[in-house]
């Protein structure tokens, strides 16, 4: 397995968000975390890339290293974990090329730095049309793109995306999910919170299912469309 929770633990002030949350995570694969809003999805990546601190007793391992020794920009640079948080967080101020050029400051191969901001320009021709345009200028949907560029310009073993389809039109929504499609298909582990729960299940291998801070169900993504309980809670069915 490539990443390892193991009794993952989080509050927030008294709040407890996360009471133990155990899930693995293969190479190569799709996997996605769906529940309602509050569940603790965007805890459970915050936690994984450092962004929140975890309770002592909780374990989290990626690719054999412990993944609490790091702090958060060593997780991206070391280890190779890049992190498209919920309302991207571009840099509106710099331009759509200056946004991905920074994600790659702790990068040393130049030559593939430029052969994969060439490959990120392919896949969201859009951005390559607006490459000098100040990045808070974008539209929503343009601005989802170049947070997920950046992600990959920065690292891409593993990419947690949380809610990548959030305000996003119907047909731009599916082009996201499709060039995330063709991330996957170079190597990249995508592990993916998402509010769509049907589009999430649909895109995924496996998916767990989170409730009140803890995993209550899991298994393959065809079985989860199937089964009663998910389909009531979050299918609308």
């Amino acid at each position: 397995m490539q990443l390892k929770i193991d009794n993952l633990k989080v509050s927030y002030g008294n709040i407890k968000a996360l009471h133990g949350v155990s899930f693995t995570v293969e190479q190569g694969e799709i996997l996605t975390i769906i529940g309602a809003n509050g569940a603790g999805k965007s805890t459970t990546l915050r936690a994984i890339s450092r962004m929140v601190p975890s309770e002592p007793g909780s374990a989290l391992e990626f690719e054999g290293q412990n993944i609490l020794k790091y702090s958060a920009d060593k997780v991206v640079s070391r280890l190779g974990i890049s992190h498209v948080p919920e309302g991207r967080r571009i840099f509106g101020n710099l331009t759509v090329t200056e946004n991905l050029t920074l994600a790659c400051f702790a990068r040393k191969d130049k030559d593939q730095v430029v052969k994969d901001r060439k490959w990120v320009f392919d896949l969201f021709p859009r951005l390559e049309e607006r490459r000098d345009q100040l990045a808070g200028t974008l539209s929503g949907g343009e601005q989802q793109m170049l947070a997920v560029g950046r992600a990959y310009m920065s690292a891409r073993k593993i990419m947690l995306l949380d809610e990548p389809s959030m305000g996003l039109a119907p047909l731009l929504m599916l082009d996201m999910f499709d060039a995330l499609k063709e991330i996957n298909k170079l190597g990249t582990t995508i592990l993916l919170v998402e509010q769509n729960a049907r589009l999430a299940l649909k895109f995924a291998q496996r998916g767990y299912v989170i409730e009140n801070g803890a995993l209550v169900l899991e298994g393959p993504s065809d079985e989860l469309l199937d089964n009663p309980e998910v389909k009531k809670a979050y299918l609308g069915a």
